[in-house]
């Protein structure tokens, strides 16, 4: 099978190209530049795509004997991931540029390319595994519950999985460590990249500021008194509880949380924990990874990268997707995307539009 290996420069990528390679497939690595003015250097750890990870990424491909190129699609990264991203927070929203990446880049822009150049699939470093089952190949958490990937991957639809390889799911991160250094690869002590790649110093609301310039505001307490100034709501997300910049004369000396945040009113509104908790989730563009529920179903939901899974009933209509949860989960935000699970399997994600607390009663009824 004629396969890209998609190199981002680290540790990961590099032993899941290796192990596809040494599974027999012919195998081209390809590193995407996703930058339109790449840094010769990576910033921090956080960063990546620059010169740097590239050369990285042929170096390790040398080490192979495995072709090697370069695809740019900066222009698209900026287009699907980055003005989303804006947008999404521009409108009051919690986006989740990674899934999004995945989604629009990784499994759209580069399986299509591969594709249409006569390749079979593409295999990447994510941690997660694909299993065979009877309705096709199923999207499941890798085994490393520390490095599980799978919720970013919830995006992917089945002709997608089809075409993918995760090497890595079978194994956890210092085992893949431990292999890079035993293959020789001069990568395997280099620092993982986290966070937003795009915001190499972790400063999201100083980068949104730079990109949609201030636009002050007032933050409300949840009885509809003035506590604080803002200069622009987008620097907010639900759940956050630093950096709110209160008047502290104005406060009862509780801890409070962003409730929600109203972009056309420019108002971000807080409140303490007690009201921050939220059972029901109600979430539109349904994506699904296998076949659609037709009826409701008991699920596990995940609504972060490395939040807790909670347990309730999903109840599905079309591309929307009602849940009900067991139990209260704090901090969910509109823009966010709740990942459904099935034990380790990956049903399918959704984007979240409202959350509530409610008193229904939990069943599939």
């Amino acid at each position: 099978m004629r396969v890209v290996a998609a190199m981002s420069g680290g540790v990961d990528s590099a032993v899941a190209a290796a192990r596809v390679r040494d599974a027999g497939h012919d195998v081209v690595g390809v590193h995407l530049a996703l930058s339109r003015s790449a840094a010769t250097l990576r910033e921090s750890a956080r960063g990546c795509c620059t010169l740097e990870d590239a050369g990285d990424a042929r170096r390790v491909a040398d080490q192979l004997g495995i072709p090697f190129y370069v695809w740019d699609l900066a222009d698209r990264f900026e287009r699907d991931v980055i003005d989303d991203f804006v947008a999404e927070y521009a409108a009051g929203r919690t986006p989740n540029p990674c899934l999004r990446c995945n989604e629009r880049i990784k499994f759209s822009a580069l399986l299509d390319k591969a594709l249409a150049l006569g390749f079979d699939a593409v295999a990447t470093g994510h941690y997660a595994r694909i299993v065979a089952g009877a309705s096709g190949r199923e999207l499941h958490r890798g085994i490393d519950d520390a490095k599980d990937q799978s919720y970013v991957l919830g995006v992917l639809t089945p002709e997608q999985l089809a075409r993918a390889f995760f090497p890595l799911g079978d194994s956890t991160k210092p085992e893949v460590r431990r292999e890079a250094a035993e293959r020789g690869f001069f990568v395997a002590k280099k620092p993982d990249s986290y966070d937003i790649c795009f915001i190499p110093d972790g400063d999201t609301r100083a980068w949104l500021t730079r990109r949609l310039g201030e636009s002050p505001g007032e933050i409300r307490d949840a009885d509809g008194r003035v506590v604080g100034q803002h200069r622009g709501a987008y620097g907010f997300t639900v759940g956050q509880r630093k950096g709110l910049g209160l008047d502290r004369s104005a406060m009862d000396g509780q801890p409070r949380y962003v409730l929600g945040v109203d972009a056309a009113a420019k108002t971000v509104t807080i409140g303490t924990a007690e009201l921050l908790g939220v059972d029901e989730i109600e979430a539109g563009r349904a994506l699904w990874c296998g076949p659609v529920p037709t009826q409701p179903i008991r699920i596990g939901a995940q609504v972060r990268a490395h939040g807790q899974e909670m347990p309730g009933w999903a109840h599905v209509q079309g591309e929307r997707v009602r849940v009900l949860l067991d139990e209260r989960i704090r901090g969910v935000a509109p823009g966010q995307s709740i990942v459904l699970y099935d034990g380790t399997r990956v049903l399918g994600s959704a984007t979240i539009e409202r959350a509530a607390s409610t008193r229904h009663t939990r069943s599939a009824s």
